[in-house]
């Protein structure tokens, strides 16, 4: 039996586990398009179960679709810890956005197991339905079902952009599950995932801390100006709705400048119609994603582009509307959870800092019923959601046995 002070992660078969599940949905770039309830996403799902199985892992699946997989602990009546991410992917996304956290969990599982170490308390690993929300809107919508953030009806009911419904899916791939088995009573929630940016790998830390998510606001923006001929309008006379909603991006971007350095603030839809090369735009909408740690700057950032929009429809003789269609607050991480994860990373001799998540992840609704910690590592350039995605050997394991040791003493903690 391995010494637990030296226990750690198969490093070759992590690895070779994400290289195989890679392949379901791989794209010729080198990325995944392995959208939610899939059939690329169902592959991914049926080697997590077979996996599970072959172990003689209980696997549950509950009505929206979420994955559990129980390793039992001494005492079946504890608390688990939780472990767990999401194998959906963005269209053209990365190999290992949410796919590393399952499978550096799984991993965890398979350690302990050939280790012949036991837990008092269970140990889940869960796969999340859609939290990439890149199919049915909104994201994170299986652990917010979960956690009773929002209603299972609504969202099976969910379409996406061909009409589909997520419970017409559920049941076409065969994941349409039922609330037996699945565990609700959480001890402690751990995810591992890539930091999605570049402070870790600038700063050659091994691992972040993960103390907390930006607060999100979204904003759809409709600007109303007046059609026309492109060739027969003088200047003088237009009101080119898309010339005053390029204003309002400028001043979007802009916000950080003004309000925090730590704000970001992007505009990432344009629907511009007619749409024609030689029309003048009539109407614009606008798609506004605007996030910080703070909700009194997420405030002071909504009153200025309320006033900054208003100046512009001044100016340009345009109609301007902002309306919210969505407010997350910032979310603070369990701060013991979270000093638990810094004690087994000095244990381990690696390097560490915290971070604040500027991505929501499944775990900001785990944190609204179970005290919650992430573990991030480096990913190249700090690149997601993109091909190119990418990490190194080496940083997959740091995270990995950070995982394994905050689970484990998780794991043995009393009520």
């Amino acid at each position: 039996m391995t010494s637990e002070t030296t226990l750690g992660v198969d490093s070759v078969r992590l690895w070779n586990s994400l290289r195989e599940v890679s392949a379901f949905g791989a794209t010729a770039g080198g990325g995944l398009d392995r959208l939610a309830l899939g059939d690329h996403d169902r592959a991914a799902r049926d080697h997590l179960v077979r996996a599970a199985q072959e172990r003689g892992w209980a696997v549950a699946v509950d009505p929206v679709g979420n994955i559990f997989v129980t390793r039992p602990g001494t005492e079946p009546g504890a608390a688990p810890v939780l472990m767990g991410s999401h194998l959906d992917s963005q269209p053209l996304g990365g190999r290992y956005d949410g796919t590393y956290g399952v499978l550096a969990g799984l991993e965890v599982l398979r350690t302990l197991d050939d280790a012949g170490v036991r837990t008092r308390r269970p140990l889940v690993l869960a796969d999340w339905t859609n939290e990439e929300g890149s199919r049915f809107s909104p994201s994170m919508l299986g652990s917010a079902v979960y956690t009773g953030a929002h209603d299972l009806a609504g969202a099976l009911a969910r379409t996406d952009h061909a009409g589909a419904t997520l419970g017409g899916e559920l049941a076409r791939i065969g994941y349409a599950g039922t609330p037996d088995g699945v565990p609700r009573r959480l001890h402690r929630a751990l995810e591992v995932h890539i930091e999605q940016g570049p402070v870790l790998e600038d700063e050659g830390v091994d691992i972040g801390v993960v103390t907390g998510v930006y607060g999100i606001r979204w904003y759809d923006v409709s600007v109303r100006g007046a059609g026309g001929h492109s060739g027969t309008t003088p200047m003088s006379a237009r009101r080119d709705a898309l010339v005053a909603a390029g204003a309002v991006v400028r001043s979007v971007s802009e916000l950080a400048d003004a309000l925090s350095p730590e704000l970001r603030a992007t505009t990432g839809e344009i629907v511009v119609s007619p749409n024609s090369r030689n029309s003048i735009p009539g109407s614009v909408r606008l798609a506004l994603d605007v996030r910080h740690p703070e909700d009194a700057v997420l405030d002071r950032a909504e009153r200025a582009i309320e006033e900054r929009t208003a100046e512009i429809a001044r100016a340009s003789g345009t109609a301007i509307t902002v309306e919210p269609v969505l407010s997350q607050p910032p979310t603070v991480f369990d701060a013991g959870t979270a000093a638990a994860v810094r004690r087994v990373a000095d244990r381990l001799g690696l390097s560490r800092r915290d971070l604040v998540s500027g991505a929501g992840h499944d775990s900001v609704h785990l944190s609204r019923i179970a005290p919650t910690a992430m573990i991030f590592i480096p990913c190249v350039g700090g690149v997601s959601h993109h091909e190119s995605e990418n990490i190194r050997q080496d940083w997959a394991v740091n995270g990995a046995n950070v995982l394994l040791h905050t689970a484990l003493d998780a794991a043995r903690e009393s009520d």
